[in-house]
Order: C-alpha cells, then structure tokens, then sequence
C-alpha cells in the first residue's frame, strides 16, 4: 500500500512506498480494514502501535546498524538538517531496540515474523522472495519481486560508512524511545 505522497529523490530515487496514515496509527487505524491482504512499511517503532484485533505477518527487515546509521546521516545532511546524536549513541539505543522489539513480538500470538536480511535480499533476492512467498502462504510474483531489487541503489556498505562524527554539545538528557522518534520524525518515517 502506498500513497505516492512521499516522492522521489536523491536517497531513494525509485521512491518511497509508504503510506501516510502509518505515521498516525496510534491515533486512527480505521484504514487497517480497507488494506487486509496487503503489505505496509513501516518503521519498527510503530509496531506497537497495532491494534491487537488484528492477525499480522511481518516482515521484518534487518539491515546493519552501521549501515542504517550512516544513510540516516546522510538523508538528514541532504534535508538540511541537524542530527542532534551521534552514531555511537544512536547505535546504542537501535541495539536496544531491536532486541525490545524482537522479544514483544516473540510474546504476541497474532504476529507471525519473518525477519529478512537486507543483505542477504541484495545478494540473492530469488532465495529472500522465496522465503516471504512461503512465509505468507500465498503464490507471489517472485520474478517480478527480484527484479525490484537493485544493487546500484546499496550506497551504504558497512566499509563505506561515516567515520566522522561531529562534537556536538551535549543536551539534555532524552530517553531512549525519544531519540527514536525524534530521528524518524526528522527522516519523515513518522510524525
């Protein structure tokens, strides 16, 4: 589901598939019946914001912090914006995070999971599709998926990734789940 709302550029030049009304689950998700049977991306922390009347399968993709880090770096920088954490403290609290999340979800009996490797997706995408159209349960169109990957847009490997962080003066003092949502409201993943 996407509403082509959020458009192309520099990061993403293919664009976005994102749909606007994930960033306000948590106060309407009267939408969530019109998209049964289709997939949305979202990001990690919005997870807990699903209703628990509904049957979920997710997919849950994991990429190198490092990585992720450095392309959120970069996004912000290309937005004009100031990033107020750094790298190491970020990572930190996405570590954090991740294994948060991973043991909710392993707690909640209406989301099944199925973490995919972004890497791994880059490398042998055929193999990855393969595993959600059996994850899923349903016949997809895996040629059609693998060919939606491409390598020219992985830009951030883990031996490329920023290696200059600024002095920044400390502020004060923001919780974990703050942090969290200050970079993706700053990186337009939620509101």
């Amino acid at each position: 589901v996407t509403d082509n709302v959020r458009t192309a550029d520099e990061d993403n030049p293919k664009g976005y598939y994102e749909f606007e009304k994930v960033k306000k689950l948590k106060e309407d998700a009267s939408w969530l019946p019109e998209i049964k049977g289709k997939a949305v991306k979202m990001a990690s922390e919005l997870l807990y914001d699903l209703p628990d009347d509904y049957q979920y399968r997710l997919i849950f993709m994991r990429r190198d912090i490092d990585e992720i880090l450095a392309s959120q770096r970069k996004m912000l920088k290309r937005q004009g914006k100031e990033d107020s954490f750094d790298d190491a403290e970020m990572k930190a609290v996405y570590t954090k995070h991740l294994d948060e999340i991973t043991n909710w979800l392993n707690e909640k009996p209406n989301m099944g999971v199925l973490y995919i490797n972004y890497n791994q997706t880059i490398k042998d995408p055929q193999t990855q599709a393969e595993k959600i159209e059996d994850f899923l349960g349903k016949s997809l169109n895996i040629k059609e998926m693998v060919s939606v990957v491409d390598e020219n847009l992985y830009r951030n490997r883990k031996n490329q990734t920023v290696t200059e962080i600024e002095e920044k003066e400390p502020e004060e003092e923001v919780d974990d789940k703050e942090m969290i949502r200050q970079r993706l409201q700053a990186l337009g993943y939620m509101e």
